[in-house]
């Protein structure tokens, strides 16, 4: 349980992931380590459990948690003084993929605003550089406007598969009775963009560039707050998303189920004709180009 600025740096690149995490962990008044004791990750369970609403059933398990801090998978913890106010879980890909695949990642709703999430990642992206791993992938909900944000622009994070219901059903606060559509992105650890970004340097799309530099909205706002289909013959696409998507699972289930089948329908019928995301209007769009 050691901080990430006690490792070696063995390169210029691995130097500045370490103070980057380091950096970001200060701005978010927190220190963020790696967790094996059987308390800390007892600690992890019952934050996760807090955060999902599952306290019968929680995301993770203290024996699971056990496992993979044994097996050498990460297990990190953003700590507000003696307080465990964030936690990140992941584990590693195949062998020949050189990837760890970050399952799950949460902090405390009254920290939320700080970065303790930014932190977080950055100090996971260190850990994994240490160990001569370059790219961390991991999945979140599309129609989750802050999320994608956080992943795409702020991460400077790929989407490279749309994965319709992928877990099934979860049946939490957070994810309710709909269904758990995903958003597989890929983080490429030593990438120009990645590195900016975690210095703090993100390059967010703005709508109203774009739509004056020509792009069409494949799927905007309709006026009833549902969405409306638009056109998808475009070189570069628009996709919107509702701005929150919780609120609206609480208030209007049957509305948010519609966003989920038309925001599923725009992208993936995108994809399969040669589109990719791009970027994100923290407005709530997505950005898709089409490469020629």
């Amino acid at each position: 349980m050691r901080p990430v600025t006690k490792l070696t740096a063995v390169d210029a690149d691995l130097d500045q992931a370490v103070q980057a995490a380091d950096a970001a962990a200060l701005a978010a008044g927190v220190s963020v380590r790696e967790l094996s004791d059987l308390a800390d990750l007892a600690e992890v369970v019952r934050l996760y459990a807090t955060i999902w609403g599952r306290t019968d059933n929680p995301p993770m398990s203290l024996e699971l948690l056990r496992a993979f801090t044994k097996a050498g998978n990460y297990v990190g913890g953003a700590f507000d003084g003696d307080r465990l106010v964030g936690a990140c879980v992941g584990f590693f890909h195949a062998p020949t993929e050189d990837a760890l695949h970050s399952h799950i990642a949460g902090v405390a709703p009254d920290v939320v605003g700080r970065h303790v999430g930014f932190a977080l990642k950055l100090h996971q992206r260190a850990w994994a550089m240490l160990r001569g791993v370059g790219e961390i992938a991991w999945t979140f909900d599309p129609l989750v406007s802050r999320n994608a944000y956080f992943n795409i622009v702020k991460l400077a994070a790929r989407p490279v598969e749309y994965l319709p219901n992928f877990y099934g059903a979860m049946l939490d606060t957070i994810n309710g009775e709909d269904d758990s559509d995903r958003l597989l992105v890929r983080w490429r650890l030593r990438d120009p963009e990645v590195v900016a970004a975690c210095a703090g340097h993100v390059h967010g799309s703005q709508y109203d560039e774009e739509v004056a530099a020509g792009a069409v909205v494949a799927l905007g706002v309709g006026a009833d707050g549902g969405p409306q289909a638009g056109r998808l013959d475009g070189r570069v696409l628009l996709v919107g998303v509702p701005p929150d998507i919780a609120a609206l699972r609480a208030a209007d289930l049957d509305l948010a189920r519609r966003w989920r089948a038309a925001v599923r329908e725009a992208v993936t019928a995108l994809v399969a004709d040669g589109a990719r995301v791009t970027g994100f209007d923290r407005a709530g769009w997505y950005v898709m180009r089409r490469d020629s």
